[in-house]
């Protein structure tokens, strides 16, 4: 089992507002259109803070955020992809908020990529701004895994994927888009900003061939 005597407790207020915080960003920027994406912050062992179901994430409010059970019975507003969230959180005790973002050079590169099942990202300067990584001579390889509208099943399959050794704070999901998690929500915005910056260079720099 995860060790989770070290995880911090919130109040679902303190953790909405990082729920927010990353819904706002990401609506500036146009990565969930469409009411899409998801958002979350861990309060505690037990339970997260997630986006309701339905919510347009670019203009989130507190009333739009709820208290869900990493394990146990499902929350009636909860959406059909919090699974993904609280199972990273289940088998996952460092990570304290995830996004899911649907920017355009993300969902492009899931399509293109998918046969080889992840994409790697190395020699890029911004590397270092993910928690961790200290020079641009690092790798890191971002899973792709095929899309299901059975997410049960996809989250189980992702936690397969991961428990392999990929070190990507994110994987892809084929024609959706990107998730991305971090040990709080500042973290996790700096982590989205890059994977933006990375992917997009990396789209670039293929069609330019």
């Amino acid at each position: 089992m995860p060790d989770m005597t070290e995880i911090q407790t919130l109040s679902l207020s303190d953790a909405a507002s990082g729920v927010m915080a990353m819904a706002h960003f990401s609506g500036a920027r146009q990565w969930v259109p469409a009411t899409s994406g998801n958002f979350s912050v861990r309060m505690s062992a037990s339970e997260a803070a997630v986006t309701a179901t339905g919510a347009d994430k670019a203009r989130l409010s507190e009333a739009e955020v709820i208290a869900a059970a990493i394990t146990g019975p499902k929350h009636p507003r909860a959406s059909a992809e919090a699974p993904l969230h609280l199972m990273r959180y289940a088998t996952s005790p460092q990570i304290g908020a995830i996004a899911h973002i649907h920017s355009l050079p993300a969902t492009l590169l899931s399509r293109r990529h998918e046969k080889a099942g992840v994409l790697r990202l190395e020699g890029w300067e911004l590397l270092k701004a993910f928690s961790g990584v200290t020079t641009h001579e690092a790798a890191l390889d971002l899973p792709i895994v095929p899309n299901d509208q059975d997410t049960d099943r996809l989250g189980a399959l992702v936690e397969e994927r991961m428990r392999v050794g990929l070190n990507a704070p994110g994987y892809l999901i084929a024609g959706h888009g990107l998730y991305i998690w971090g040990a709080t929500a500042r973290d996790t915005i700096r982590h989205m900003d890059a994977f933006d910056f990375l992917l997009t260079a990396i789209l670039s720099e293929e069609n330019a061939r």
